[in-house]
């Protein structure tokens, strides 16, 4: 079977499976097992597949068509133009948490390039502290996650992008695991968000292979807000900001929620489709 019989013939299979961009799935999957960038499979249409390599693809296209995320499947997610290892312990990197990192990347270049702090907060595969500490080479970051298994992932991530010297990470609920006496320029997080009665109806890839932790909010999807806007003020020095990613329609009530802990909303920041996503705040 040839390059193009293989992705006409899967596209069609995974379509019928329910799954968005299909033909894309299976290039992706398909560059993997031949060792190709992507865009070289247009340029091999008539290569026949060994039988190795398509009982590899086999497996990855059944693998997909039960609906397990593509960045499981090959083992890595494109975060910030960085390679970063993904599995089932953390949430798989997602597009709009890029705008978080940016924005981050934008505000600690205004610090004069002075040594600084950051603190992740809730850091999964420790994407956002890896490209902080990559593209901002004076910032040492701190990261806690509470998941043991995350801790490993996002350990595996820094070891990769050779950033383990600049990012600490801590293992334990939240700000607990923190050493005392540490100060941030900056907490960023993408905590979880997601209302617990919304869990079931979220996407199969979403739903069943994220896990729970990483996305369940409690009732309104607020809770982490709450403990961040009750918690973090200590942990920040006095010019310090506090960033967050938050869900749809959530702008309004967690502003409030910070207003009301005597924080100072500075900037709401929209998203790729013009909906209300990051939160810059401040000590008041």
């Amino acid at each position: 079977m040839t390059v193009l019989e293989v992705i006409q013939r899967s596209t069609e299979f995974l379509a019928q499976k329910g799954v968005e961009s299909p033909r894309r799935n299976i290039e992706e999957m398909l560059a993997q097992v031949l060792k190709l960038p992507r865009l070289q499979l247009y340029l091999n249409f008539e290569r026949a597949l060994t039988d190795a390599e398509l009982e590899t693809l086999r497996g990855m296209v059944r693998r997909r068509a039960q609906r397990e995320p593509l960045q499981h499947i090959l083992g890595t997610a494109c975060f910030c133009g960085l390679e970063i290892a993904v599995n089932r312990s953390a949430l798989v990197p997602r597009p709009e948490t890029e705008l978080l990192a940016e924005r981050t990347g934008r505000w600690l270049s205004t610090l004069d390039s002075r040594p600084s702090t950051v603190l992740d907060f809730g850091a999964g595969t420790g994407c956002l502290g890896i490209v902080i500490a990559v593209k901002t080479p004076f910032a040492t970051v701190h990261a806690v996650e509470v998941s043991p298994e995350a801790v490993a992932l996002a350990k595996e991530n820094s070891a990769r992008h050779n950033v383990s010297d600049r990012v600490c990470l801590y293992c334990g609920d939240g700000f607990a695991a923190l050493p005392p006496g540490l100060q941030f320029d900056l907490l960023v997080s993408n905590p979880p968000y997601i209302p617990s009665a919304e869990i079931a109806t979220l996407q199969p890839e979403v739903r069943d292979f994220d896990p729970r932790l990483a996305l369940d909010g409690g009732a309104d999807g607020l809770d982490f807000y709450r403990r961040l806007a009750g918690e973090a003020a200590p942990w920040l020095k006095a010019d310090g900001r506090m960033m967050l990613e938050f869900g749809d329609g959530q702008a309004d009530m967690l502003r409030g929620i910070l207003c009301e802990q005597k924080w100072v909303v500075e900037a709401v920041d929209e998203d790729y489709t013009r909906r209300p996503r990051i939160l810059v705040a401040r000590r008041a």
